[in-house]
This record gives C-alpha cells, structure tokens and sequence, in this order.
C-alpha cells in the first residue's frame, strides 16, 4: 500500500471511529460533519471528500461497527454446544456490549433510520451479520436435539437478535424489567438443556410427538 493510500485509509477510519463516538455520546440529533470531524481529530471537508455526505459516512460507520462487534465475539460463538450456552453468551455479550456503549449507540440507529433513509439498510446489515452468527450456531446445536428436523434456524436466529435488541432498547427504560427479560431467556435455555440430557427413548417420543403435533 502506498504512503499516500496508507493516509486515506487512516483518514476514513478515524472519521468512522468518530462518527460512531458522536452518535453514542451525543446522538443522532447532535451529529453532523462538524461533530464527526472534531471527534476524529480531522477537517469536517474531509467527510466530504471520502463519503460524499454525511449520511453515507454514517452507514458506512454502522457497518463498520457491527464487522468490529461481531468478529470480537465470533470465536467466542463458534465454541457454543447448546441452546441454553447460546443463551448464556448472548447475555454475556449483551453486558459487555452495554459496557462499551454500543447499547446506546444501536438505539441512535435505531432512532436515525427513521429520518435518515440510508441509516435503516445498514442498521439491518449490521443486525444481518450477527443473525447469520447465530444462525449458524443454532443449525448446529440444534441438529443432534429432538428439535433439528423441526426448528427453523434462520427464523429463530431473527427472533433471537430480536429479543436482544429489544431488551436493549427496553432496558433504558425498565433496566429491572430488562434484567428480568434475560433471567427469563436462560431459564427457557435450562428447559431445552433438560430435553437435551433425555435418553435415546425419551428423545423419540419427544419426535413422534413433534411430528404427530406438526401434521395436525
């Protein structure tokens, strides 16, 4: 890479560090090219220059936030052998998320993509690569469970990301109701885990009933 490319790319990723800095310490409302470039330490010009408006600068920083928060924990989901594990590390990095203020930040998003049309499709990209995570983690956890023929991972995986975006956002308000929201997840998990431990026996009849369920 030469100097001058070495440059241009630190250049654009100090304005997309500072465009998601703007957004989780003073909001959708308060960000613009000024607030953005004096966060990255740069010339608001500059915004200009490698996104073309503001706007595309803020998409680009929700993609580029979501890439960074889903590679910090895809080993980490990659080591997952279970639903209630799943569960478990969902919560983990729920805290650690809220902890790092990528909580509030999902929120701006959120609050953005209401007025800013190129915000909601890249919100939904960045919510698309944590789905495709967890996806991948329930076709395989779910396979040897007597819930594999039966389950719809890529629809559960939506219904997961879900929840945990709405506790997020819920929890700003309720943060005992959010917690609460959470113990509620696990303890669903602790259920799967007890059908997990059944016995050959026990796992086809759990089946037989699914399928006989499933036909009706």
């Amino acid at each position: 890479m030469s100097p001058e490319s070495a440059k241009s790319l630190e250049t654009k990723t100090k304005l997309l560090d500072g465009a998601l800095r703007t957004l989780t310490e003073q909001g959708i409302a308060k960000t613009s090219a000024r607030t953005v470039a004096a966060a990255a330490g740069v010339n608001q010009a500059l915004v200009f220059y490698h996104f073309g408006t503001v706007d595309e600068l803020l998409a680009a920083a929700c993609r580029y936030g979501a890439e960074r928060s889903v590679a910090r924990y895809r080993q980490r989901l990659a080591e997952v052998t279970s639903l209630s594990e799943l569960l478990a590390v969902g919560r983990r990095v729920h805290e650690e998320e809220r902890a790092g203020g990528h909580v509030a930040l999902l929120g701006q998003l959120l609050a953005g993509a209401q007025t800013h049309a190129t915000l909601g499709p890249a919100t939904a990209a960045g919510l698309e690569l944590w789905i495709t995570e967890i996806e991948q983690v329930l076709t395989r956890v779910l396979a040897s469970t007597p819930f594999g023929e039966f389950a719809d991972p890529a629809g559960l995986a939506r219904a997961v990301a879900a929840s945990f975006v709405g506790i997020e956002l819920y929890e700003g308000v309720d943060a005992a109701g959010a917690t609460s929201a959470l113990d509620a997840l696990e303890q669903l998990g602790v259920l799967v885990a007890a059908l997990e431990d059944l016995g050959p026996v026990a796992q086809r009849a759990v089946r037989h009933h699914l399928r006989r369920t499933g036909r009706r």
